[in-house]
């Protein structure tokens, strides 16, 4: 809606419930805006390029991909089935892919282009429960950077946004996840008093600014957006270092100094705990 009160021609995707696209469209054109839904799959590589092609076909090129797409299979590491894992997997980080690959064909040949792709603090910190997200979402902002570097030459920009929202996603988080989330003080659903906060239309601006010609040099960069707070977040780099004359470690010399100088300020993320009764 917001790129599209800009003045962008969107296409809307929705993966299986074409409803939401098709609302969204409907919103978007009782504004005076330009819409059309598309209900092919991002998990496919056919799929990602029938989404780029609907585009061309109905606005005549492609100027801005937003990779936003998701869902949820959230289960403790140790409960996770093998589908659980594959389904996040091929949504979140293929389906990035098969859209992203198709458009910068487009944007090579053009020579501009922006890609907007959605990475996440569980995949940049980590959270509970979300390995298969955790792990979509961290090679997500891994492959943005590369898409950055890939691209750069020809005039586009890739960044991703690590986003606090609450989203339709919220509703596929299993009770069980929620109650362990719970037992560690960590909130898996909002509470009333962060909806405000949390709502998806404070990430929406933001999405505007990267896709602008006012952005037209930030890129490889990965952006928390939530509330009234945008951040930019660090590039992985050395904190800290240790170092053999030698040339070869051996536990006995290494021990005392990765204990006390490399790892000496480092804390537990998840300390032991007391068995429940």
């Amino acid at each position: 809606m917001e790129m599209a009160s800009e003045g962008a021609k969107v296409v809307v995707g929705s993966g299986q419930d074409n409803s939401v696209a098709a609302q969204v469209c409907e919103e978007i054109r009782a504004a005076g805006g330009e819409a059309v839904p598309c209900m092919e799959s991002v998990t496919t590589m056919e799929g990602g390029e029938r989404i780029i092609q609907t585009a061309v076909d109905n606005f005549g090129k492609l100027d801005i991909v937003v990779t936003c797409a998701g869902i949820l299979r959230d289960r403790m590491i140790f409960n996770m089935t093998e589908q659980e894992w594959d389904d996040v997997i091929a949504v979140h980080l293929k389906g990035t892919f098969t859209v992203v690959k198709h458009a910068c064909i487009l944007f090579r040949q053009q020579r501009s282009g922006r890609v907007i792709t959605f990475s996440s603090e569980s995949g940049l910190v980590g959270n509970s429960g979300q390995a298969n997200y955790g792990a979509a979402k961290s090679g997500i902002a891994g492959f943005t950077k590369v898409v950055a570097k890939d691209m750069g030459r020809y005039g586009v920009t890739a960044n991703a946004i690590a986003p606090r929202a609450n989203t339709i996603m919220i509703g596929d988080i299993p009770d069980s996840a929620a109650e362990i989330r719970a037992r560690s003080g960590v909130a898996a659903i909002p509470g009333e008093d962060l909806l405000t906060e949390l709502d998806p239309s404070h990430i929406a601006p933001f999405i505007c600014y990267l896709a602008s010609d006012y952005a037209a040099n930030v890129n490889g960069q990965t952006f928390l957006v939530y509330g009234d707070t945008v951040s930019l977040m660090s590039q992985p780099r050395p904190e800290r270092s240790i170092y053999e004359p030698s040339g070869h470690w051996d536990l006995q010399t290494l021990v005392p100094l990765a204990r006390d100088v490399l790892t000496a300020e480092v804390s537990n993320p998840a300390p032991p705990t007391l068995p429940r009764e």
